[in-house]
Parts: C-alpha cells; structure tokens; sequence
C-alpha cells in the first residue's frame, strides 16, 4: 500500500455460509480518483462495499483503507449512501443533519455549518425545515449525499447512488460529487454512468477482478465499431450464425435486438441486409463503448446461474 492508494485488497474471501461472495479478491483503488465497481447481481460488489464500511470483516486475506484494516474508528474518516434509503419520513433535512454531525462527533456549529453549506451545493437550500417525507426521491437522494459529506471523508463509498433518479438529477450530484476532492468508490449497475464519470474502472464476475483499467483502456482492445441491430421478431436465433462470421467479435442477444463488435462495419452491415432481407428494422453503429468492454470480459448475465448479490 503507498501514499497514493486509498483501497487496497489482497486474497480477500468472504462467504455466505456455503456460497463464495468475493474468491481471493485483488485490487488496488486509487487515492483521489471516482473508481467503479462493475458486474452482475451476485458478482460481490455490495460485499466488497459492505467490507470497506467494516459492517463485516474478511474471512480470509488482507483489506486496507488507507494503510488500516476497516474499523469502527475508521468510519470518520469514510462516508457511504447505500442502495436503501435510510432517511425518517417525518423528520427535516436539518434535524437528520444535526443527528448526523452528533454521530460522527462534529460539535453542533461545525455541523449547522456544514449542513447549510452542503445543502445549498445540493441545490436543498430553503427545504431544510421540510419534511423529508414531502420531497421528491432525488431529493431524499442529494439529502444522503449531503449526510454522507457532512464529516469531510477522504473516502466515499456509493453503491446504486442514482437509481430512480432521473438525469438532470444524476448530472447535479455528479457535479457537486466531483467538486468535494474525495476519493469515491461507486459500485453500479449502470454502464454509461460508470463511462461517464469514472475515472477507473473494475469488472466482477463471480466474485472475481477480471479486468481493471481507465474506461478508454478497457475499450481499446476490442473491435473497432459496434453494431446494434433491432429485429422484427425474436433476434436470440441469429447469434450463433453472426459469431460464426469472419471479423466479428462478441455478440449480445436481447430478445428483438442484437449487438455485435466487428472489424469493419461498412462492410458488415450490407452482409447483414443480404442474409436477413426483410427482417431487419434499424442499424445503429457506435464507437465501442464500455458496455461492449463489460460484456466481452465479463459475457452476459445468462452465461452464469443467476445469484442474489449481496
């Protein structure tokens, strides 16, 4: 572990009774940075997050914030907003604030202090004295944000932080996330969002790292052009035929939509109408993205018996 590393894993195993959570997990997050934590339900990113809170402990190998295993006494310096809301209805933001700043032992004016500074960045400035119940869910969402804030963590642990919420939502949050020079580890779902705000990121699978790197490392390797292709009925027959194809990389099946990562779309695409004439509805090509990253190192959600993440 060096100065410039906030996380740092080695070997970690963590089971629930018979099932393998996290299996001799490595990684190493960098201090300063938003780093992601991609993969599949049951792939070990709550775990992983749940360990670095120190809600549980390893069972097996090393685990490092900041050059300390978690602790108790380590919370002060870490801040997290889980997948659940855990805001009381009836209480204000102020009084969830005030309760806040005493468990982490700020005095009441630092807190007052904070809180009315943090919420104003948040854009809650003026709903401070209203019931929490009465604001609207990306609001209730800013608000966790500004709890977690409230102590000034060198480390911000973000698991599903924007589900439900809408983009000019997300682009608020990020924007003030961004501003607070912290290092922030986000453990998601959402592939564009990690493209667009992470600066590195991890895919999981099966409790595994299979891949690290920037979002535009992890595209690089793969073929140049991405081709989505929606069908007038079922798409999932023609895969195995379009693998089958000279220049073409990985292929993902949704039910009426195809995508494929090929060498050379100009010369893909006429190939496709002269095979399919007529079932074809509409051709879109994109740079490869980090969508086609994920499922290239990781493959698709039916590759593996579906398990509950934890």
């Amino acid at each position: 572990m060096t100065d410039s590393t906030a996380v740092s894993a080695r070997d970690v195993v963590h089971r629930y009774g018979d099932r393998l959570a996290l299996a001799h997990f490595d990684l190493d997050v960098p201090a300063g940075r938003v780093f992601g934590i991609l993969g599949p339900n049951g792939s070990g990113k709550t775990t992983f997050v749940s360990l670095l809170a120190a809600m549980q402990q390893p069972q097996e190998g090393t685990l490092e914030v900041f050059g300390l295993p978690p602790s108790a006494a380590l919370r002060a310096r870490v801040g997290t907003v889980f997948q659940e809301n855990a805001l009381d209805p009836l209480m204000t933001p102020s009084e969830h604030l005030a309760l806040a700043g005493r468990m982490f032992g700020l005095d009441r004016s630092t807190a007052r202090s904070r809180a009315a500074s943090l919420l104003d960045q948040f854009g809650l400035g003026g709903r401070e004295r209203e019931r929490i119940g009465s604001l609207s869910g990306g609001m209730r969402r800013r608000l966790e944000m500004t709890r977690a804030l409230l102590h000034k963590p060198e480390l911000l642990l973000l698991d599903e932080p924007t589900t439900g919420v809408d983009a000019d939502e997300r682009a608020l949050l990020w924007e003030q996330l961004r501003d607070q020079g912290t290092t922030i580890i986000l453990a998601t779902n959402d592939l564009a969002e990690a493209d667009h705000v992470c600066d590195d990121v991890a895919f999981l699978r099966e409790g595994h790292v299979v891949a690290v790197g920037s979002p535009a490392a992890l595209k690089e390797g793969l073929r140049r052009d991405s081709v989505r292709i929606g069908w007038a009925g079922d798409a999932r027959a023609t895969g195995d035929e379009l693998r089958s194809w000279l220049g073409v990389g990985t292929v993902v099946e949704r039910d009426r939509e195809v995508i494929v990562t090929v060498d050379d779309a100009s010369s893909f695409v006429p190939h496709l109408f002269a095979r399919w004439p007529g079932a074809i509805r509409a051709v879109a090509v994109e740079p490869a993205s980090l969508e086609d990253a994920y499922f290239h190192h990781v493959g698709r959600r039916g590759d593996a018996a579906a398990r509950e993440d934890r």
